[in-house]
């Protein structure tokens, strides 16, 4: 399962790069992307009025993944891994991983701190050309 980030979603439904935009209409033919709770709500709270409801509909066709109990200690163990790394995480993105992780899934996403995780072996990030 891929997760697919906030940023790359905004990059798809602004239609910037067409061979992205076909790379994640591919992976979504292919039924391998997942939506962590957090970027669902990062989504929604970017939407205009106009288009929230359109984009609630379209979001909700997808297999939505909400943090559970293993979650939580997962992200403890994290914090303590990261600190003694001398690295620091903002909240929303090491719950975005760990949710991920959870599922044994890939984070596709343009934002360096998911490739800073990835160094400490936390998560599995996805690129285009894997």
């Amino acid at each position: 399962m891929i997760f697919v980030d906030t940023s790359v979603w905004v990059d798809f439904f602004r239609g910037r790069r067409p061979s992205r935009v076909g790379a994640l209409l591919d992976l979504l033919d292919q039924d391998q992307v997942g939506l962590a709770s957090p970027v669902y709500l990062e989504l929604l709270m970017g939407a205009s009025r106009r288009d929230f409801d359109h984009l609630r509909k379209l979001l909700r066709a997808l297999p939505l993944y909400y943090p559970s109990t293993d979650t939580w200690t997962r992200l403890e163990v994290w914090t303590r891994s990261a600190v003694e790394a001398g690295q620091r995480f903002g909240f929303g993105d090491l719950l975005i991983g760990a949710i991920a992780a959870g599922a044994k899934g890939q984070i596709w996403s343009f934002d360096r701190d998911f490739s800073r995780l990835e160094k400490l072996g936390l998560v599995q990030c996805y690129t285009e050309d894997r």
